[in-house]
């Protein structure tokens, strides 16, 4: 039995909070964790809707139901299956979704980068691979990519706002993890800035909305 590849075209889904249009001066680009419902993820961002913010949440290529077939359906931006395959996609949608929307915005517009937990690998590898343009960088209860090259790309990290933000009672990053996730960033020479707050493997909205001001 052999195994091959074909490149075909498929619809990919996102939500967004605000209307595009030139009055638009902020987008925020928000990518979802494992197994997240998009619809319930990007709520997390309303407060955020100031007339002048556009907050998009695409949606992972890869959905699922839990608990059985009558189950509520999450989204998954990639596995360990033809993981090389499921990456390119995924850069390729986010990359052709930011093209698309900022053409409609203003001229003078910023662009915040964020991923949750899954979506924060997955945004760092956006970020890191294809460059696209962004000032702004935040990876949340997650991890930077750890087949990434952040040396290679240290200069082009210098110009940016780069915050990791871990709840202090994540389950899923205790304190051996964390110092794992600390040394990689060292040895890396990532231009970071660490972020703490009490909580879970949870967003918070007001540490959220404290980090968007700023600018």
């Amino acid at each position: 039995m052999s195994v091959h590849s074909l490149n075909v075209n498929r619809t990919a889904h996102y939500h967004q909070i605000g209307t595009p249009g030139k009055h638009i001066n902020r987008l925020i680009i928000a990518c979802h964790g494992y197994g997240q419902a998009v619809d319930k993820f990007i709520q997390k961002f309303d407060q955020l809707d100031d007339g002048k913010t556009l907050i998009v949440a695409p949606e992972g290529l890869s959905k699922f139901y839990f608990g059985g077939m009558n189950g509520e359906v999450g989204a998954s931006w990639m596995t360990k299956e033809h993981r090389e395959d499921e990456i390119t996609d995924y850069l390729n949608y986010l990359e052709q979704l930011q093209a698309l929307l900022t053409p409609q915005l203003s001229d003078d517009l910023k662009v915040t980068l964020y991923g949750f937990s899954q979506g924060g690998t997955t945004i760092t590898r956006y970020a890191i691979l294809r460059q696209p343009s962004y000032h702004r960088l935040i990876i949340w209860a997650s991890d930077f990519a750890h087949d990434i090259d952040f040396k290679a790309a240290n200069q082009h990290l210098k110009t940016k706002q780069i915050y990791w933000v871990i709840g202090n009672q994540d389950q899923f990053i205790n304190e051996s993890v964390k110092e794992k996730y600390l040394a990689f960033a060292k040895e890396q020479e990532i231009p970071y800035q660490l972020v703490e707050f009490e909580g879970k493997h949870q967003i918070k909205r007001e540490v959220l909305a404290k980090l968007m001001m700023k600018d």
